[in-house]
């Protein structure tokens, strides 16, 4: 064995190690937005929320917060809580976020954060170790792209932090499906350190597979805004026609960002990242066309891509016109993203072509 052949067959094992030891990391996380989200549940907001009158109507200042500290009390700013003057009113300010008021649960979720950032920083060295070690980009095969994928929507969410956006309650949604890419990576996908087949030796590698690993992290953000913006939208209607919802949708979805809010959360960020998967088609049929001397096939991933590009395109379209808008544009979201999906998943693992290189 050569002295290269041990320093990446060591690195390959390193990576492994950081893969396995941000999930450790992101589980923790993943309780602490537990935590975050179950003290925020019984703070005042929460409280304050469920005493919801028989006509809809609510209070529109919510009392101030106390909690309890060691040697005496301090006071929580007052909560914003949902208010209607009468049935049937739609004006709705956004929710606190998850911790809903409550100092402990802001606690947990700023310590879930950290955690996050942690685990993002240890997942990302993974991936350079991983990198290192097959002396190429990391995106060779299924098990590089989730690991990577994972990374990158992370990113994504801490930036958005970063900005200042209002987007913690993401958090505990974000973290769970990491896991289940993870899991999923390690255990079915997985796919030992290797060379790249002839045809994926070129720059345009780095160019058009990196940016629909950002796209794709950015649509499933995305997407994950247009699911809850459902559940929140179905909540509003309900209250605004004088019904009273449950316990534990009361104290889940009046935490949340209004759903006018939501929906315009996840179109401002699919119509941000639309631009660049149009780039990531362009790109792949210029480098389909050195690598196999055509621009354009028709093989079952360009395929896939060119029917996700004409989703994402219909809804952005629905988005601006009447009769369209709210939900009927979010079920055209959520189908664009799934098509993203199956031609990840789906034509990668059942569908064969020339861009099948799953590796498993």
């Amino acid at each position: 064995m050569t002295f290269a052949t041990a320093t990446n067959e060591h690195l390959a094992h390193l990576s492994n190690t950081l893969i396995y030891s941000a999930m450790a990391v992101y589980t923790l996380a993943f309780f602490a937005y537990i935590a975050e989200w179950l003290f925020g549940s019984r703070s005042k907001v929460a409280r304050t929320a469920n005493a919801l009158t028989t006509d809809g109507a609510r209070s529109a200042q919510a009392p101030a917060v106390t909690v309890r500290r060691a040697g005496g009390t301090a006071v929580l700013e007052r909560p914003k809580v949902v208010t209607r003057a009468a049935a049937g009113a739609r004006d709705v300010p956004d929710g606190p976020g998850a911790h809903g008021g409550d100092e402990q649960g802001d606690l947990y979720g700023r310590v879930a954060v950290s955690l996050t950032v942690l685990a993002f920083a240890v997942e990302l060295a993974g991936v350079v170790a991983r990198a290192a070690s097959v002396q190429r980009a990391p995106w060779g095969n299924m098990y590089e792209f989730n690991i990577t994928f994972s990374t990158v929507a992370v990113g994504v969410y801490l930036a958005l932090l970063a900005l200042k956006k209002n987007v913690r309650w993401l958090g505990l949604f974000l973290i769970t499906t990491v896991l289940l890419d993870l899991g999923l990576a390690v255990t079915v996908l997985y796919t030992a350190s290797d060379q790249l087949v002839p045809a994926l030796h070129s720059y345009w590698l780095y160019i058009h597979v990196s940016t629909a690993i950002l796209c794709g992290a950015v649509f499933y953000v995305g997407a994950v805004g247009t699911i809850l913006y459902l559940f929140k939208d179905s909540y509003e209607s309900k209250l605004a026609s004088g019904g009273k919802p449950g316990t534990f949708a009361t104290s889940v979805l009046e935490r949340l960002p209004a759903s006018a809010s939501l929906d315009k959360f996840a179109y401002r960020v699919n119509a941000a990242v639309f631009p660049l998967w149009t780039f990531t088609i362009i790109a792949g049929a210029i480098w389909a066309e050195s690598a196999w001397g055509r621009y354009w096939g028709w093989d079952p991933k360009e395929t896939w891509a060119f029917i996700t590009w004409v989703a994402y395109a219909c809804y952005l379209h629905a988005r601006s016109t009447a009769g369209w808008k709210g939900r009927k544009a979010a079920y055209i979201a959520l189908i664009a993203f799934g098509c993203w999906l199956f031609n990840y998943y789906g034509v990668n693992i059942f569908v064969g072509g020339k861009h099948s290189y799953a590796g498993v």
